[in-house]
């Protein structure tokens, strides 16, 4: 069964400016974890709920709510070691 997978306006617009062959990355990627948000180079972080998964030189930012089988992506940053 997959999951439903909502990305904010946010993030939606910050993964725009990335270069295309990028773009294509995340977008498969985002259509791994509506498989399984739990494969992959994953992190678990501090937050209830909160996950982090690496694609490349981006990182993406999700919560998942398993009660409604839903993931929440809220950001999607180029990595920088500014970031964290």
């Amino acid at each position: 069964m997959n999951w439903v997978l909502h990305v904010r306006d946010k993030a939606r617009k910050a993964a725009r400016r990335f270069p295309e062959k990028d773009q294509k990355h995340i977008i498969e990627a985002l259509r791994e974890m509506r498989e399984n948000p739990f494969a992959g180079d994953i992190v678990k972080l501090d937050e209830e709920n909160s996950w982090r998964r690496r694609v490349g030189a981006y990182r993406i930012f999700y919560e998942v709510f398993a009660a409604q089988h839903a993931i929440y992506v809220f950001r999607v940053e180029r990595h920088t070691s500014k970031m964290y």
